[in-house]
């Protein structure tokens, strides 16, 4: 899948602070550099929970783990055809995890550069002094009269590191035969080389107190900005009432404490589908609580299965439950209290193509009665996060459980490392929507794999959503 540009790449890194930095000079005074990650580059912070399955999953493969105690992580998912995401450690990518569903297994994909972190003791390949100018210097292949070791763990398909005899990285690969054959070989090719794009990693350690201060400007102007932007829109709009389109999300906290600042408290618009995880009904009761803040609660969950016994289940390009769930209902309770309002909603270009080209404030064409505004919208995901951290605002606590966007616990928009995950850790809740898919599945005769390959997630025979982008 090809990169997707949906703003500049604003990520750089400070090698004093050990931090990322969203600007070419860090607060402390030092030049930052630029950190060479995968378009859209909206990279987020690793949570604990996502620094332990990275290392599991590395330990798992080259027996040792990736991200060293104490050191800043960052993730970035690039376009895959399911979920993969590169870890940047010290300013440099260090690798990649990648998710394949039908083996419900992460695959570690490692650059060179990881050996600046971490020493691996499984799946390496060992070669000659003479092989490797070649190897290093011109991404040639690990042939069979320039080995001089390879580890019984390795498998044809394995992806292993190749090193000097002193233990020098000097490439990564993929195996093209098993340890045991590799052996016995006077010809051919062992280990394919991969060559990536070059990444300097300098390791340090450093907290996310220390990236909040490294970014004290960049987050000071950004609120500036921000809240200036509010004030603007509610002056030219005296008449409609103000409000946050809250979803539970990192976004529209943000959007929330931009628009306090600016002009107040306001009410919190939260749109109900009935459908959402426990964690996100109990952060809309605690922010509202927390900022002393009405919450405009709407109603979708009866229209939504009244609309799932006619249609069937939602899909990526048939998202009927946007319009169903959240703008009918938002449309009616908006006309009914207010007429008409002002919504501040958490909507940010690097989210998706779509909201890379939306205007800053518009009318979605499924709610007229609401004029809608992005004070945030060219924020990226860390502008996000460590301004919540600067504000030491109550986020999600599913961000600290591998979730990266907030939503209906059963969103056909979510890959199946994240269905699976679901599955795995809301076992009541993804059972009751199981039996769900199990009477559609089985009045129509449909096969088993509609459901255990989550192809319920797409419809057959249609083009893309046109509500697929409603944001709330």
């Amino acid at each position: 899948m090809h990169p997707s540009y949906l703003g500049k790449i604003l990520l750089r890194w400070c090698d004093a602070c050990h931090a990322p930095v969203l600007s070419k000079r860090c607060a402390c005074g030092n030049e930052t550099r630029e950190v060479p990650v995968t378009p859209p580059g909206d990279a987020r912070p690793a949570f604990p929970d996502d620094i332990a399955l990275i290392n599991k999953i590395y330990t798992d493969h080259f027996g040792a783990p990736l991200i060293p105690d104490g050191h800043i992580a960052l993730m970035n998912k690039v376009p895959d055809a399911d979920r993969m995401e590169e870890i940047i450690i010290g300013g440099g990518v260090a690798g990649i995890i990648r998710y394949f569903p039908d083996r419900h297994e992460w695959e570690p994909v490692p650059r060179p550069e990881a050996c600046r972190v971490f020493t691996p003791t499984k799946r390496v390949v060992v070669v000659s002094d003479d092989a490797v100018p070649f190897i290093r210097d011109q991404g040639m292949s690990v042939l069979a009269p320039g080995l001089v070791s390879i580890d019984d763990a390795v498998r044809a398909g394995d992806e292993v590191f190749i090193l000097t005899r002193d233990g020098t990285c000097i490439g990564v690969g993929r195996a093209k035969v098993d340890a045991a054959t590799a052996r016995t070989m006077g010809k051919g090719s062992v280990v394919r080389t991969r060559r990536n794009i070059a990444s300097q990693i300098v390791s340090g350690a450093a907290t996310w107190d220390d990236c909040v201060k490294a970014n004290a400007r960049v987050l000071e102007d950004a609120e500036s900005e921000a809240v200036a932007f509010v004030k603007a829109v509610t002056e030219r709009n005296p008449n409609l009432v103000a409000n946050v389109s809250y979803s539970g999300g990192k976004d529209s906290l943000a959007t929330l404490l931009v628009v306090t600042r600016a002009i107040g408290k306001v009410p919190l618009l939260f749109a109900d589908t009935g459908l959402e995880f426990p964690e996100t009904y109990a952060n809309v009761k605690e922010v509202s609580e927390k900022y002393g803040l009405e919450v405009l609660r709407t109603d979708g969950n009866n229209t939504f299965w009244e609309t799932f016994a006619q249609q069937g289940p939602p899909a990526v390009n048939a998202r009927w439950c946007c319009k169903v769930c959240k703008l009918t209902p938002v449309t009616n309770s908006i006309a009914t209290r207010w007429g008409e309002c002002l919504s501040f909603i958490g909507q940010r270009r690097y989210e998706s193509a779509t909201r890379a080209q939306s205007d800053r404030v518009w009318r979605n064409r499924n709610v007229r009665v609401q004029l809608s505004a992005a004070p945030i919208h060219n924020w990226t995901a860390l502008h996000v996060w460590l301004y919540i951290m600067r504000e030491q605002a109550p986020y999600n606590v599913l961000y600290r459980h591998h979730l990266d966007r907030i939503g209906c616990f059963m969103c056909p928009s979510s890959d199946m490392s994240l269905i699976h995950m679901i599955a795995r850790d809301y076992p009541d809740l993804w059972l009751g929507w199981t039996r769900k898919l199990e009477e559609w599945q089985q009045a129509r005769g449909l096969p088993a794999e509609w459901i255990t390959e989550g192809r319920w997630r797409l419809k057959e025979g249609k083009g893309e959503s046109d509500d697929a982008d409603s944001h709330y």
